[in-house]
């Protein structure tokens, strides 16, 4: 085993543990973060913390939130009058 061996490895474990992997890994995260049968409240809340985690914008969060919760909610959702439906993605 030669230096260039150890090296490359260091030069490995240093890239697969920054940060900009750490981010990439949380935003790979969001992007498919499903609902499936998780309580709806639980869900929410870890959608929100991988959202303040990865920085998304308001709108590209409220896609994925629409994407990616159980489509029953959605429709629940949709069928509040409108000053009930909320705006942004706290609310």
């Amino acid at each position: 085993m030669g230096t260039q061996d150890w090296d490359d490895f260091v030069k490995e474990i240093k890239t697969t543990f920054s940060e900009k992997t750490k981010a990439a890994d949380a935003e790979w995260k969001i992007e498919t973060f499903k609902q499936e049968k998780k309580n709806t409240a639980d869900f929410i809340i870890e959608f929100e913390a991988l959202a303040m985690k990865v920085d998304t914008d308001e709108l590209h969060a409220i896609f994925l939130l629409k994407k990616n919760i159980r489509h029953d909610i959605i429709k629940t959702i949709l069928g509040y009058p409108s000053i009930a439906m909320p705006e942004t993605l706290k609310e």
